[in-house]
């Protein structure tokens, strides 16, 4: 049979079905967690160019720790996964409890640091002691919202492996209304509260994401849901084999991500170099471009727990054709997302009244270039995230990432913006190099099938 044949056989209308059903709730999901940082942008960018340039780093800041704890999450999201399409629901709900368990830890490390050090953290990427204290107020208060993040991102990672992303979505969309509502009343001084400005939309992130917590826990144990574990299950995670399986497949994966992360930091500082003007056209690009992305990140995730579902049941051949088939998808999309993209560009930069023309001007370029970066992403994102890190390919993931973006990427764009002093759009442009890179090592990976691997041994 030809290649067509085969995707048109094992991609069929009942898989596609299945994967919208996964993708639909991620994405939206997905849209709601960037809408947390967009609002913050929003609501302070009408106060000044100041505090939208110190959210935006904070908020890349907390953004890198966030990706960790994914990362961290992801060991528990392909065992998950597979344990379910074995039908091991007790394997279910303890890896579930082990991922919650090595999150935790995870986030007060980070909450640690950036509670310790907060004015040299924003100092990486900017020389403006405005920015650096308004940032750093920002920071010290957010910073424990990452508690949260690891509390929904464990549980939603066995929602998804069970086909249930709806739940975690749901209370997600709880979290970002109270988030909307509580940055209205701290940051302006509504209902009688004070005008906090920037501390405003630092409490009120914490605060949202403790209802967000509370909602979501307390749903599962009042239903007696699968995922709703307990001390027993927590106990039973506590035994060294099964920490050693969950980190060699979490490590790798976690300073993969930490790696990419600290490179989207490293990307913000390089822009630093041109003034808090591009640093305040970065940091508008930052919230759209994930809302951008969502959609294909929806894709990618859920491609993730089909595949895994399938190696966990050992179906290789119809896997390697699905897998295709989410690339092919998730490319289409992009091109229509870059497309709206570009015809809403003046429409969403209105929402930004504080920028000045010549930053306007300036994040009009980098819109266009944004939505070329959008169909660029497209591939690398599929077969990274939904493809091979589903097969357990964790190290390879990990090498190109850091070839790609860490010895190619960041190098050029530094070059070019402190020895060749080129403008902040065509730095822009240049952060787009790694994803080039990533095409020519990612497919060839997928070709070889080396990464449909079984990874709970049934």
């Amino acid at each position: 049979m030809t290649f067509l044949s085969q995707l048109s056989i094992h991609a069929d209308k009942a898989f596609l079905r299945r994967l919208f059903a996964i993708a639909l709730p991620i994405t939206l999901q997905s849209m709601m967690f960037s809408s947390r940082s967009l609002v913050d942008v929003l609501m302070l960018g009408q106060l000044g160019e100041a505090e939208i340039a110190a959210v935006g780093v904070a908020a890349r800041a907390t953004f890198v720790t966030t990706i960790m704890l994914v990362g961290v999450t992801t060991g528990g999201a392909l065992l998950t996964a597979q344990y379910w399409g074995a039908g091991d629901k007790v394997g279910v709900r303890r890896s579930t409890a082990l991922t919650w368990m090595i999150a935790m830890m995870f986030a007060a490390i980070a909450v640690a640091l950036f509670v310790v050090f907060p004015q040299p953290i924003m100092s990486l990427t900017t020389d403006s002691q405005e920015v650096i204290e308004l940032g750093a107020s920002y920071l010290i208060i957010s910073s424990v919202s990452m508690f949260a993040v690891a509390c929904v991102a464990s549980m939603s990672v066995g929602l998804r492996a069970m086909h249930q992303p709806g739940l975690s979505t749901f209370f997600s969309g709880i979290g970002i209304l109270s988030n909307v509502f509580l940055n209205w009343v701290l940051i302006f001084g509504q209902l009688g509260f004070p005008a906090l400005g920037i501390t405003g939309a630092a409490i009120a992130t914490v605060i949202s994401g403790a209802i967000e917590v509370g909602c979501l826990f307390g749903y599962l144990w009042l239903k007696k849901h699968i995922i709703a574990f307990g001390w027993d299950d927590i106990r039973a995670g506590l035994v060294l084999d099964k920490i050693t399986r969950f980190l060699s497949l979490s490590l790798p994966t976690t300073f993969n991500f930490l790696a990419w992360a600290g490179g989207l930091f490293a990307y913000h500082a390089i822009m630093g170099q041109a003034g808090v003007q591009g640093l305040a056209a970065l940091s508008v690009m930052t919230p759209v471009e994930s809302i951008a992305l969502a959609m294909m990140i929806g894709l990618s995730n859920a491609a993730a727990v089909l595949v895994g579902n399938q190696l966990g049941a050992r179906n290789f051949e119809p896997v390697y054709y699905q897998a295709w088939a989410t690339v092919i998808l998730n490319v289409l999309i992009a091109f229509v997302v870059a497309v709206l993209l570009i015809v809403s560009n003046q429409w969403i930069l209105n929402a930004f009244s504080a920028l000045t023309t010549d930053t306007r001007e300036l994040a009009e370029q980098f819109m266009v270039i944004l939505a070329l970066g959008v169909v660029l992403r497209s591939v690398p994102m599929m077969a990274i995230v939904g493809v091979l890190r589903a097969g357990g390919d964790v190290k390879f993931c990990l090498y190109q990432d850091i070839l790609a973006q860490w010895v190619i990427g960041i190098p050029l764009a530094a070059f070019a913006a402190i020895y060749l002093n080129w403008d902040p759009q065509w730095v822009y442009l240049l952060f787009l190099t790694e994803e080039v890179v990533k095409w020519a090592i990612c497919l060839p990976r997928m070709v070889s099938r080396k990464w449909m691997k079984n990874l709970i041994g049934q």
